[in-house]
């Protein structure tokens, strides 16, 4: 078994596009008589499927940088127009970085590279966690200290490694100026599918149900959450009915 097909991740397997608009729901086929529908034509693959919630989260994330003026915000998401024409609009430098697609990217570089050190016997390559995470910092999230006021981190530390997601936190950290804020979001238990969000309003998100770029690898209870934002001051939690915890970390 490879390295990929281990985390649940195949080499070949291509995440789906996302969406920037609403997708039209599919219709339904008619069947005539008491017999079951003939299916006509070829298969097609299920399509995207978009939904609103109130976000508590979004809110307070929002009130904390009241005041601000032109601060600065890491949007660790897709860069959606609708997130980032909201945050401009209210004077904020964005930055964009898929970081949970460039993680998939990266692990499908590294089983390439233990393909060629296994033929290559010279070759070594360090394949502990530790050395993974450091492997995958050296070429993401490389911005100078403090350069940020605000992250969106969204769901995304659910779906990492937890070395990779503690590193993660911890680089963030480093970049995140005394006082900035992170918003992000934890799964109660293991989602059965994989959601992108956008930002609709100053307490609404958009939920966009996507094909998944990589499986869940841990649900993190309370305590857990409050030793990876160990160095913050202040931690916030919003509990919704859909299975999401929103947090709110001062830094």
């Amino acid at each position: 078994m490879s390295f990929l097909n281990k985390l649940g991740i195949g080499v070949g397997a291509g995440a789906g596009r996302e969406i920037s608009r609403p997708m039209a729901a599919a219709s339904r086929p008619r069947s005539s008589g008491s017999g079951p529908a003939a299916a006509v034509g070829a298969t097609r693959a299920p399509e995207m499927r978009e939904s609103t919630r109130v976000s508590n989260g979004l809110k307070e994330f929002l009130w904390n940088l009241d005041g601000l003026g032109r601060g600065t915000l890491l949007d660790l998401g897709p860069a959606w127009q609708t997130t980032l024409s909201f945050f401009i609009e209210r004077g904020f430098r964005v930055s964009s970085e898929d970081i949970l697609r460039a993680w998939k990217e990266f692990l499908a570089e590294e089983e390439a590279k233990l393909r060629a050190a296994a033929a290559n016997t010279s070759d070594e390559l360090d394949v502990t966690p530790t050395g993974r995470a450091t492997r995958f910092l050296e070429t993401n999230l490389r911005y100078s200290a403090s350069s940020f006021d605000a992250i969106l981190l969204w769901d995304l530390l659910d779906y990492f490694e937890p070395l990779v997601a503690k590193q993660v936190v911890a680089c963030l950290t480093d970049l995140l100026r005394p006082g900035g804020v992170v918003f992000a979001m934890f799964h109660s238990k293991k989602p059965e599918g994989f959601q992108r969000y956008r930002v609709v309003d100053s307490n609404t998100l958009q939920v966009i149900a996507t094909p998944p770029l990589c499986p869940a690898q841990r649900v993190y209870q309370n305590r857990e959450i409050q030793d990876l934002f160990l160095r913050y001051r202040t931690m916030k939690s919003f509990v919704g009915r859909d299975q999401l915890r929103e947090s709110l970390f001062i830094r």
